[in-house]
């Protein structure tokens, strides 16, 4: 059966086709675009005084890991101490016996100063974990720590440290996840029940949101058994493509390229995940000198030959690698790597750089050359830096390399591949905000007009509207089918109320989506 949608204006982002009013489709494929009145079909849906757009694809985010993640307190609007201890008493006081008390999206510009402790934060008494925003970071009470056997620093395959005092006590602050893992491999394990519920519903609400797919930086246990469950109830309303994750510490090759292909109708395993680095905010990514707290001189990855050698299995077996790396260093390296892939064995996979946060002008410029995308998530910049720099990100890297922070516009002037992402549960998922503050370099709802640094690395309308249709499809390899809306392109689109293009960025933030469709099938149904 062919259904034909019919919008005021169709933005096809396809040079052969430019503008429309109408999408044709057949067994979830585009057949045709054009003006809806040159084109008939067994079933016309009319989307009115709406605009077309491709399906948005959400460059990089954690729709299974993230369920763990977000479990217990919601601590992200805490602004100081005072505000966690008192979120998490009043948790501690509802917990059921047998409950580990737990907490999520903690900034560390809350310990303003203070070191960051389970004593500092009220985490005692109980057994209890809270991970700080960036998810690198948890803190741990006395007696987690009893639980997980830790009673003072280990030697960790990666840059991992469990943080002591001076006379060798940990004081329960864990940096990556190495270190975390200790304690959270003791957590109760989830009902399976309630966490497809929770995987459904997190599903559906991103599709609300306009996201007709996502690049999954996760193949986490249960993830092959949710997403089964969900399809076979016919509630996967998403694509989903999968990037099971490498560590140092778990570095066997087999365990990632094993799943590689494994597919249903809306998911796939796609890539490898691998990290070169840490986070700013916990020093451990890796700088080509110390930051304000002496820290970020080494990598993630401290063995760097053993992750060459696994960079270079995995592009020789034709599977993408997105390398988490957020460092100037850890960046440069990360490159380095992929360029001489490139050069000594050719193009054999579509490699792609995760975060990318602060860069020198020749290594934006290297990323130009193709041998990796650029993938991006504005709101990191937007959501949790501030434009007088007492955030701890900027406090931690200085004005200099603040300066050369979150340059977006000028990758894309490079001629990079600049896709965009959410990085859920670390920041918002929703893909209007992103795109708001792409172009903005602020919080679209920030009462300071000021942008954050070097404005002039904003997107415009149209480049954040790629970066989650046209890039995000480039930066993994999917351009002949998604995208785009021509023919023989997948059957995907997000219908606003307005044109994303032509509203202002304040206005796109909270733009109704109408409904978004997946092969042709409406998946949501919003405004």
């Amino acid at each position: 059966m062919t259904i034909l949608h019919i919008a005021r204006l169709v933005h096809t982002l396809d040079p052969a086709h430019g503008s429309a009013t109408g999408v044709l489709v057949e067994d979830g494929r585009v057949v045709a675009v054009g003006s809806a009145a040159d084109l008939s079909a067994d079933r016309v849906i009319d989307h009115g005084d709406a605009v077309i757009t491709p399906g948005l694809v959400d460059g990089h985010t954690h729709p299974v890991h993230g369920l763990g993640i977000t479990a217990g307190v919601d601590l992200s609007t805490a602004r100081d101490l005072g505000d966690v201890r008192a979120g998490l008493a009043s948790a501690r006081d509802r917990l059921e016996p047998g409950q580990w008390l737990r907490g999520w999206g903690l900034n560390p510009i809350v310990f303003a100063g203070v070191t960051p402790s389970a004593e500092a934060i009220g985490l005692v008494g109980v057994p209890g974990i809270v991970l700080l925003y960036d998810v690198h970071s948890a803190i741990a009470s006395p007696e987690a720590l009893q639980i997980a056997g830790i009673d003072g620093p280990r030697d960790f395959a990666s840059s991992a440290r469990i943080e002591c005092d001076a006379d060798g006590r940990p004081t329960g602050y864990l940096l990556e996840s190495e270190a975390s893992r200790l304690v959270t491999k003791h957590l109760p394990a989830p009902i399976a029940e309630e966490l497809a519920s929770r995987f459904g519903e997190l599903l559906r609400a991103m599709a609300d949101s306009g996201l007709t797919g996502m690049h999954a930086m996760d193949f986490n246990d249960p993830a092959h058994e949710l997403v089964t469950l969900l399809e076979e109830r016919g509630d996967l309303p998403v694509r989903i493509g999968f990037n099971p994750v490498l560590m140092p510490d778990h570095d066997d090759l087999d365990v990632v390229l094993a799943p590689q292909g494994l597919s249903g109708r809306r998911w796939r395993v796609e890539g490898v995940k691998l990290f070169m680095d840490g986070t700013i905010d916990g020093g451990t990514a890796w700088l080509e000198y110390a930051d304000a707290h002496g820290e970020g001189l080494e990598p993630l990855w401290r063995d760097l030959d053993r992750f060459r050698d696994a960079l270079t299995r995995l592009h020789l077996a034709g599977v993408n690698c997105a390398v988490h790396a957020i460092g100037d260093r850890g960046i440069r390296e990360t490159l380095a790597i992929f360029d001489d892939l490139r050069t000594q064995y050719g193009p054999l996979a579509r490699h792609r750089i995760e975060h990318i946060e602060t860069l020198p002008d020749e290594v934006v410029s290297r990323f130009g050359h193709g041998a990796a995308a650029a993938s991006v998530q504005p709101l990191h910049c937007t959501f949790f830096n501030r434009p007088d720099r007492s955030d701890s990100w900027s406090q931690r890297l200085g004005d200099i390399r603040v300066d050369h922070g979150f340059r977006w516009g000028e990758l894309r002037a490079a001629g990079a591949v600049v896709a965009l992402g959410s990085d859920w549960p670390i920041a918002p998922y929703d893909p209007r905000w992103t795109m708001a503050d792409a172009q903005l370099r602020r919080h679209f709802d920030h009462a300071d007009p000021t942008p954050l640094p070097s404005s002039s690395s904003a997107l415009t309308a149209l480049q954040a509207l790629e970066g989650y249709t046209t890039q995000a499809a480039l930066a993994s390899g999917e351009e002949s089918h998604r995208g785009r809306l021509a023919p023989g392109f997948d059957a995907d689109l997000t219908v606003w109320a307005d044109d994303p293009l032509t509203v202002d960025p304040q206005t796109l933030a909270e733009l109704p989506v109408v409904t978004t469709v997946v092969a042709g099938d409406p998946v949501a149904l919003t405004a």
